[in-house]
């Protein structure tokens, strides 16, 4: 029984308001993922000062249900409110994260995944309780569509301009031509970013998801880039042996229920001098280290989402989406790798070069 007397009165008022605080953040979700499917944020970027009227003939919806919308986006931070004149205004800061979907700070399409974690609940409980998997097909489909999203314009912002040079010679390689191979490259968006940037190579995703398959292929067709890409299923230890110049593992190999035989695979197709280029979530090697607000979001994503694949693949070595740099460097030790090092970071990922 809870002992009520051990109970510190302050530390309890202090806990409830950041228990309420993380609640009101979940209805927040809501209300963003409404905002930006509506319009609604779009209507709004660089107008300056709208009244609840202006905003929802701007959007095209209903103003009453646009005024406290509005009233609930003020209340959270996400809209500046003028009591003056009760208008509401998105600042630019706001616009940047909320209405600009080329904007590597833009987040609704991230609450996607948080919606799908809801929508699979029950799943997560039977594997919790008897230890068994979820592999990324059984999620709901906003799974998929929220981690693209989610990943999509942080890969823009940095995988050619910051990530790729910081690899030895790599980018050299990819102005002469080779082939390149992106595993488990879901909808394409870092397969085809290269394959936009680096003409004179060629770009291979491949994925056990056949809906992302499809939707990369699409991609690829719309950007023009189907001549330079192919996209296949394929595990990471079956996809076919081009020798290729330059491997990626993008946000995937703690996913995988067997990380060190994906790398072998990736000893074995790598042509002489090439290079394996492992992009995963930035994490301390200890515990108490990674207690941050990222660690929570990736700790609670890697329960539910990462760690429930691995296990649905075997789960011979269940990495987690906290794995560190020394966790890592052994899953590359021990196929066979005799080059490791951490090429560059982000606050949201760790950038790794590895060489045979």
């Amino acid at each position: 029984m809870l002992d009520r007397h051990a109970i510190d009165q302050t530390k309890l008022d202090a806990f409830v308001g950041k228990a309420v605080s993380d609640l009101a953040a979940g209805y927040s979700g809501v209300m963003i993922s409404l905002g930006a499917k509506l319009g609604i944020y779009r209507a709004m970027a660089g107008s300056g000062p709208l009244s609840s009227k202006e905003v929802a003939e701007r959007s095209g919806c209903a103003e009453r249900y646009v005024r406290e919308w509005l009233s609930a986006e003020a209340a959270g931070g996400y809209l500046a409110y003028h009591a003056a004149s009760d208008t509401y205004e998105l600042l630019p800061e706001q616009a940047a994260v909320l209405a600009d979907e080329d904007s590597p700070f833009y987040i609704p399409a991230a609450w996607n995944v948080p919606g799908s974690m809801w929508a699979d609940e029950e799943k997560s409980l039977t594997a919790i309780r008897n230890g068994s998997g979820v592999s990324w097909g059984e999620h709901d489909r906003r799974m998929a569509c929220g981690s693209a999203g989610f990943y999509r314009n942080g890969y823009k912002a940095n995988l050619v301009a910051n990530w790729l040079p910081t690899l030895d010679g790599v980018v050299d390689r990819l102005n002469e031509g080779i082939d390149v191979a992106d595993i488990g490259c879901g909808h394409g968006h870092s397969t085809l970013l290269m394959a936009e940037a680096f003409p004179n190579s060629r770009f291979h995703g491949f994925d056990t998801h056949s809906a992302s398959i499809e939707e990369a292929r699409g991609h690829a067709e719309a950007a023009g880039l189907s001549g330079r890409t192919d996209f296949a299923l394929a595990r990471a230890t079956t996809y076919p042996d081009r020798q290729y110049g330059l491997i990626c593992f993008f946000d995937v190999l703690h996913d995988l229920g067997d990380p060190v035989a994906a790398a072998t695979n990736a000893a074995d197709v790598l042509a002489p001098g090439g290079t394996v280029m492992l992009v995963e979530p930035f994490a301390h090697d200890h515990v108490a280290d990674n207690l941050t607000l990222s660690g929570q979001l990736y700790y609670a994503a890697s329960t539910v989402i990462c760690c429930a694949h691995a296990i649905s693949e075997g789960g011979h070595m269940v990495l987690g989406a906290q794995a560190g740099e020394a966790r890592l460097a052994e899953v590359f030790r021990k196929a066979g790798f005799s080059h490791f090092r951490r090429a560059t970071e982000t606050p949201f990922n760790l950038v790794f070069e590895a060489r045979r």
